[in-house]
Parts: structure tokens; C-alpha cells; sequence
């Protein structure tokens, strides 16, 4: 095999099982078959990976590799150019390695059947712990498509249009990261559990969805956007608004990043990390608010707008918080006769923050005929069969006790409702 000849696909993640199974499968290796089929089996747990298992490796390794191509190709499809021929002189030589037959392996070794299993291997549960399941399909699907590709053009093609679809690596394949801090680097890691919450599924606030809905749009679409504050009482579905966006407009190319306070450190590696890629990216702060000797407020306020630097395009924040004004006030602070001389500018200072969002938007706590319509609905969605006067009587029991009128309030008797049922 030409692994070592191929110019694009470097430095793959598992380069080494790559490279082992290649020189296996030329004739070439140093008989360690048993530890190979190992390895894809452990994989093929990890991943929930079914089927030919070398072959969904391999489609693995093209839907994880981040070279100068697969990032070019991201959400866009495919570009013009020296990349895109210089890179048909690698698939050719992948394409190669999709061809072999791994049942040769067990020929060689005149032992029991491994390979032939590994051939139509059957997954235990088909669950990954690395992908959500939609992405393990498509990476299986994948698989079986390369393998029938007639030519290198064909599986150009196939590849390329993966790309445009999913894009590559971790924020192709993922819907949400966190930051990690590993010593003096930062990391984006995936979070591979999402609440699949949609706008839908939150009743009411049909204007505040709106004004979110427009303003991702117009992001999503590379106009002109704002930064968005969603502010006002508890329970009122301000977080499950942002992870519904998420959901919505994932396929578009959306993702978004969840940053804590004492994380602000390290906003600037992260916009460094994404600025360039294909993808539209919001921050995402939840529960967001500053006491009086937190410091972390201004350095948010200069990340978000007032640096040197450019602010990239593709980058937004999206900040959920109980508080109007994020930063707690005072009387003091409308005393007129205080140690500070130039009081006003110690309240300006603290409301500026605010003002670096362009959208603010105000949940606020349903009425009582609001929350009863939020628990009907809801009801009806979890097929909770009671009578209506019986269902909102018990609700507004319920409210009374656990915690006041609110969505969040009224999601939680549904769900006692329906664990009584069971």
C-alpha cells in the first residue's frame, strides 16, 4: 500500500492502527492481526460502529480528519483549486485500502474466523458514547456508501458531500462543546447528550421566540447580528430557548460553545480556535450575573466589544440571566453623597455591560390563565389523561408549594403526573 505517499490525510487520530492495518492487509505486517482486530472491535464500541468494521474505521478517520481540504469543504461543499486535485491523489490511494477484503487476514493466519466476523460485525446496542446517534448512522452509512463507490471520482464525490453536510472533526460532528482547561491550554470538548428541546416545544412567548428566531436567521444567514441577552424570572424557558436554537438550526452549520464565569480567561484562545472556520458559533452563558467585587464583568465587556482585535463574524454571545442589568446594584449606588465622587460613573460602569448586547429579551412569569394553558398543553403532549377541571385543580395545588407560576413549574407537575401513571 502507498499510505506513506498520501499528502492530504496526515496525522490521523488513530494514525497508528491505520497505518498497522495497512501494512496487514499489503502483506507487509509484523503479525499482529489479533491486536488489530482489538482495536477496531474497542472502536467499534466507543462509536457504536456496525457492519464492516475496516470500513467504517476508515470513514471514520475521513469524517475526524481536519486537513487543509475537509476544513475548506466544511458546510460549503466542494472548492476549486490545487486542494481539490491534489486530493483526489489520496482518495485514490484510500480507495484502495476500502477495496481489500479483511477476510484474507483470517486466509493468512489459518486461525478461526475473526475477520469474517469483524466483516458483518453486529453491534451489541448500536449506542456511541462519542457521537449522538444520528451522527454514528451517517458515519455507518458512509461506510457502506464508500464501499460501493464505482471509482475515485465517485468516492471524491461522496466524501466531499459528507463535508458539506456534517462538516469534519469535533465541531462537525457535535452539536455543543465545553472549555477545558488542561495547564496553560484550552480545550473545546464536544458534550455528547443534548436535550432535543425545539422551539415548539415551548409553549407560549411566541414574541420572544420570534425575536430569537430573527436574529440567529440573520446570523446563520451572514447578516448583520446581534449579541442576545435573555433575561427575567426563573422557570420561564430562557436556557431551554437558547438549547432549542441550537437544535433548530444545527444543520445550517450552527454550534455553540457553553462558558462559565471563571472561564472569561479564556474567551480569547477559544475565538482564536474558531474565527476561521466554517461554522457560526455562539458562546453561551447561562444564569449569568456579577456581585459587586466580581471583576470578571469587565473583561466579558472588552471580549464582546472594545479590543483591537476584529471581532469575528462567526461568533456570537448568547447570555441567560435572572437580572436586567447582570451586575448587582445598590442604593448606595443612587446616593448622590457618597465616598465616590463621580457616582453616576460608577452606575454607568455597571449598566454598560448590558449594553454590549444588541437584543435584550424579557421573559417574564406567566398569569395564571397562561399557566394553565402551558399545563394543557403539555398534558396533551404526554398524553396525561385526567379531566380538565380535576388536571388544573391539582396544578394550581401544585404551583402553590413548588415554587410559583412558571413554565419550568409546570413541565415538573407533568412529570409527576405521568411517574404516578407508570
Amino acid at each position: 500500500m502507498k499510505t506513506a505517499q498520501l499528502v492530504i490525510y496526515k496525522n490521523l487520530r488513530y494514525q497508528d492502527l491505520f497505518d498497522r492495518m495497512a501494512a496487514l492487509l499489503s502483506g507487509e505486517g509484523d503479525g499482529d492481526s489479533y491486536a488489530c482486530a482489538n482495536d477496531l472491535i474497542e472502536l467499534a464500541a466507543a462509536y457504536g460502529l456496525e457492519g464492516n468494521l475496516w470500513h467504517c474505521f476508515l470513514a471514520l478517520c475521513l469524517a475526524n480528519n481536519e486537513n487543509a481540504y475537509s476544513t475548506s469543504c466544511e458546510i460549503v461543499g466542494e472548492v476549486e483549486g490545487s486542494l481539490n486535485r491534489l486530493v483526489k491523489h489520496d482518495f485514490a490511494i484510500i480507495k484502495e485500502l476500502f477495496d481489500c477484503d479483511i477476510r484474507k487476514l483470517d486466509e493468512i493466519s489459518g486461525a478461526e474466523p475473526v475477520w469474517a466476523e469483524l466483516k458483518n460485525y453486529k453491534a451489541a446496542n448500536g449506542n456511541s458514547r462519542m457521537f449522538n446517534k444520528r451522527i454514528r448512522d451517517r458515519i455507518v452509512e458512509l461506510a457502506v456508501s464508500l464501499e460501493h463507490a464505482r471509482d475515485e471520482e465517485d468516492f471524491h464525490k461522496m466524501i466531499t458531500e459528507f463535508y458539506r453536510e456534517f462538516g469534519v472533526g469535533k465541531f462537525g460532528l457535535n452539536k455543543a462543546f465545553r472549555i477545558a482547561e488542561k495547564g496553560e491550554e484550552v480545550d473545546i470538548e464536544p458534550i455528547v447528550n443534548i436535550e432535543h428541546v425545539y422551539l415548539n416545544d415551548l409553549v407560549g412567548y411566541e414574541i420572544q421566540k420570534k425575536k430569537i428566531i430573527d436574529n440567529t436567521e440573520a446570523f446563520i444567514e451572514g447578516k448583520a447580528a446581534n449579541n442576545v441577552l435573555l433575561f427575567g424570572d426563573a422557570g420561564t424557558g430562557k436556557s431551554s430557548s437558547v438549547k432549542a436554537i441550537l437544535n433548530e438550526y444545527y444543520d445550517r452549520g450552527l454550534r455553540i460553545i457553553e462558558v462559565y464565569k471563571h472561564q472569561f480567561r479564556c474567551l480569547s484562545d477559544v475565538i482564536e480556535q474558531i474565527k476561521d472556520r466554517n461554522y457560526k458559533f455562539i458562546i453561551y452563558m447561562d444564569d449569568l450575573s456579577f456581585e459587586e467585587t466580581e471583576l470578571e464583568y469587565k473583561y466579558l465587556k472588552a471580549i464582546i466589544e472594545g479590543g483591537l482585535g476584529r471581532k469575528p463574524e462567526n461568533v456570537l454571545i448568547y447570555a441567560t440571566s435572572n437580572r436586567r442589568h447582570l451586575v448587582r446594584e445598590s442604593f448606595r449606588d443612587k446616593r448622590t453623597l457618597d465616598d465616590d465622587v463621580h457616582n453616576n460613573d460608577t452606575v454607568q460602569e455597571k449598566l454598560s455591560l448590558v449594553a454590549r448586547f444588541g437584543v435584550t429579551i424579557y421573559f417574564g412569569a406567566p398569569d395564571k390563565k397562561e399557566f394553565q394553558n402551558i399545563v394543557k398543553v403539555l398534558a396533551e403532549k404526554y398524553h396525561v389523561t385526567m379531566p380538565e377541571d380535576e388536571l388544573l385543580a391539582e396544578a394550581n395545588k401544585w404551583e402553590l408549594s413548588h415554587g410559583g407560576l412558571s413554565g419550568r413549574t409546570a413541565a415538573q407537575f407533568i412529570t409527576y403526573l405521568l411517574g404516578k401513571m407508570q
